[in-house]
């Protein structure tokens, strides 16, 4: 084939979307040349079937906005499904549990009716739901825009951290309306309990919307801004419309709007900014972060694009398919773009009791759905790549600690929520600290660490839960019984005590040391060595009768936390080795390999939340760590086998498959990178002596930037020499020049600087890495050592 034909088929085949995978790495490079990371991640991927908190809109690194599409209605994985062409509005707020100020150009008629989901998308009766032309359809980071077809609409956005930048061209003159809807549906629609909305001059309209969902109750405080004076301002309330205006207030199904007669071929600009805690501090940051750009909303882009290729240029990656740089490059994006930042420019925010607070500016106060089990993802990737922001995250959980009196397991809003079990907040502080991320107050870190594993927690006013549940009972038996709650507590609550244990070793804190290590080992307490699992146990002692290792997936009340026994009797985080003293290594190595082999057939994913049938369900947290497991057991082939089969089969490319499970607010993604670098910590990272356990990397070459300010090293690459497809075996390793035979490394090496060698084959060399001395370290030893 001659040169510029292939060019041109290949041109053709990237259109169609094929992959390329079988292109080489020569090829890949010369297109790579031709990129930056931010043009690789991709925020429409894998947005069908996904969270609130995961959609194509444009925001920056744990931006307070997040300014995306939606299309559905109140349902779960609601907010934007990318096989329903139709757009209801692009709403501020994309945070779990929180929604907030959804903007809708209109012409035409006014119609303040969103109208239903699928029922698009003219006329009175349906609503001012637009559909949408999918081939205008463009987000990249920091940017999504789509052409409105009821009006042919080209609507675009860009943003700041706390403001947005909209850019509508209207290509025929005509009434135009742009609507802001304050009842917003999204997987937990929230009551409006009372609005208002107040034109303050011709271009500028201000307002809040107090909101409530369960235990949640927050307000939303907004200042918008027109490069053009409003024709008339009105509002409405449950569909009645008032016009000519100047302040309305109402609840429920309320919204305002704003009258405009642009010409054919005009565009309107508006800038957006949001704050918990005031309008006065939503329009400082609209004049702090947007005013600067004036109504240039392509140098707000351009800056926003710039931040994103500084974080995701931090890992470089060499070689590989198009395929794998996409998938690579838009998991790191969606490890930083699910979480809020709720401190204002200024540092003012509010706490878990309503009240005003200010904190440093230059250590937000974050919120989030849960940290539960991102030890195995997130808080690998933040202590590794952006020891800044595992900072950060630590100030803003002993703020909330300072303020409320506990730990928070996930900062929705700044509240308490309960959700979900356990406290492992605490291992991304000690993990930071073992790691050398220091900048936050150690002293008040562990009595916040102390207090939350040995209190039991307690309901808050708003309905929520601070602390652990059932911890009374674990404090007193040893474990959690099965009248009481979900018997994988007593496995988490056990972690934490781990992580605490390794604190205060790391601190000289002996006696504290020896009462949590003597607790991390609680996990025997509920192992039934007659049957090889741990066993749901009632409070007299006894085992459950009615029960499988199939059995008893538990959302609330007894059983497993969104899991079985199968995959419980493997959760260990800090004591793989005491899973296999009490399991066996043969039956371990059995059980566990033909559980990756009989979930193949699924992708490593339970469809539908039925937790029992999958051993190996990828997509949900108690079971990511499986595939590392082989290294301690002696076979470390099979966890460079199954971690490359789990980034091959569960991880797609596509809108359509990005992540099958729930991609709970970027820790899928950031297993991805990890296992892409061909690194991971079991334990969380959590030990007085960091480590990372070795896999398959995905790419012949990457490179980290280390942050001069934590680590001395300057860079560290992840050499993976003649790995393909077909190569994904390690047959030998050199660390800084030096052989190791051993599957796992320490941490100060690699911040040391320098890099890992692998020399990669199509068959497994089981002599490398798999000696019982090889494994990595665990809280016990194993049954044979000598003492």
């Amino acid at each position: 084939m001659n040169t510029g034909l292939k060019h041109v088929v290949l041109r053709a085949l990237l259109l169609a979307g094929v992959l390329l995978q079988a292109i080489p790495w020569s090829s890949a490079d010369a297109r790579a040349q031709e990129k930056e990371p931010a043009d690789y991640a991709d925020p429409l991927l894998g947005t069908s079937e996904s969270r609130w908190m995961l959609n194509p809109g444009a925001t920056l690194p744990f931006g307070m906005v997040q300014i995306s599409p939606d299309n559905q209605g109140g349902v779960w994985k609601s907010g934007y499904e990318y096989s329903l062409n139709n757009v209801g509005g692009f709403s501020h707020i994309h945070s779990w549990t929180m929604a907030g100020l959804s903007v809708m150009p209109t012409v035409g008629v006014l119609n303040v009716r969103r109208g239903p989901a699928d029922g698009p998308t003219t006329g009175w009766t349906t609503g001012y739901r637009s559909r949408i032309d999918k081939n205008t359809e463009r987000a990249s980071p920091g940017f999504y825009g789509v052409t409105l077809m009821n009006g042919n609409i080209r609507t675009e956005i860009t943003s700041t951290t706390r403001a947005g930048f909209f850019r509508f061209v209207y290509p025929e003159a005509g009434d135009a309306h742009i609507l802001f809807d304050m009842d917003i549906p999204f997987e937990n629609t929230a009551e409006v309990l009372e609005a208002r909305f107040t034109q303050v001059s011709p271009y500028e309209i201000e307002g809040y919307s107090k909101q409530r969902w369960s235990w949640n109750e927050y307000t939303v405080h907004f200042v918008i801004r027109f490069d053009r004076p409003m024709e008339t301002f009105g509002a409405w309330q449950e569909g009645n419309i008032t016009r000519g205006i100047k302040t309305f207030a109402g609840k429920g199904k309320t919204g305002a709007f704003a009258d405009f007669k642009p010409a054919k071929g005009d565009t309107i600009r508006m800038h957006t900014a949001i704050s918990l805690v005031s309008i006065p501090q939503a329009r400082l940051n609209l004049e702090t972060e947007m005013t600067p750009f004036g109504w240039n909303f392509d140098a707000v882009h351009k800056s926003a694009r710039k931040v994103w290729n500084g974080l995701l240029g931090k890992i470089r990656v060499e070689g590989g398919s198009e395929t794998n740089r996409r998938k690579f490059y838009t998991n790191l994006y969606r490890s930083y773009v699910a979480r809020t930042t709720w401190s204002d420019v200024n540092g003012k925010y509010i706490d878990v009791n309503e009240k005003e607070r200010q904190v440093d500016p230059g250590s937000p106060v974050l919120g989030s759905d849960a940290f539960w089990n991102t030890f195995w993802n997130l808080n690998q990737l933040w202590t590794l790549v952006n020891p800044d922001i595992a900072g950060k995250w630590s100030r803003s959980f002993l703020e909330i600690y300072k303020t409320g009196g506990w730990l928070p397991k996930g900062p929705a809003g700044i509240e308490y929520s309960g959700i979900m079990e356990a406290s492992h907040e605490i291992a991304l502080l000690v993990s930071s600290y073992q790691k050398g991320i220091r900048d936050f107050d150690v002293p008040l870190a562990f009595q916040a660490m102390v207090h939350q594993q040995t209190t039991p927690g307690v309901k808050t006013p708003e309905n929520g839960f601070a602390g652990n549940k059932f911890f009374d009972s674990y404090m007193k038996l040893g474990y959690v019984p099965n009248e009481e709650g979900q018997v994988s507590n007593t496995l988490e609550y056990a972690y934490d005590d781990w992580c605490v244990a390794q604190m205060a070793r790391s601190l000289g804190k002996k006696k504290e040391y020896n009462h949590f290590l003597s607790r991390a080992g609680n996990y025997r307490n509920v192992w039934d060595a007659q049957v090889g699992y741990v066993r749901m146990k009632n409070r007299d002692g006894s085992w459950v009768s009615d029960w499988s290792p199939y059995c008893c997936t538990s959302f609330s009340g007894p059983g497993y936390l969104e899991g079985n026994a199968w995959q419980y009797s493997f959760f260990n985080p800090h004591d793989v080795q005491g899973i296999l003293n009490l399991m066996g290594k043969d039956e371990f190595n059995k059980r566990l390999n033909e559980g990756f082999e009989k979930s193949v057939r699924y992708n490593f994913n339970a469809e539908g939340d039925l937790y029992d049938l999958v051993p190996i369900n990828h997509g949900n947290q108690p079971n990511m760590q499986a595939a590392w497991l082989f290294n301690y057991s002696g076979q470390p082939w099979l966890t460079q086998k199954w971690t490359k089969a789990i980034m091959r089969q569960y991880y797609g490319a596509t809108p359509y498959q990005g992540w099958l499970g729930d991609e709970d607010e970027g820790q899928m993604g950031a297993w991805f990178v990890m296992a892409a670098l061909g690194l991971f910590e079991t334990d969380g990272g959590t030990s007085a002596r960091p480590f990372y356990e070795i896999g398959s990397p995905l790419f012949p070459k990457a490179t980290i930037s280390l942050d001069p300010k934590y680590y001395k090293g300057g860079s560290f690459s992840i050499e993976a020499r003649n790995v393909s497809d077909q190569n994904i075996y390690v047959q030998s390793a050199k660390l800084n020049g030096k052989p190791l035979t051993k599957p796992w490394f320490y941490h100060e090496d690699l911040v040391k600087g320098g890099s890992l060698v692998l020399e990669m084959g199509a068959q497994p060399n089981k002599n490398w890495g798999s000696a019982p001395a090889d494994a990595p370290p665990s809280m016990s030893k194993p049954k044979y050592a000598k003492r």
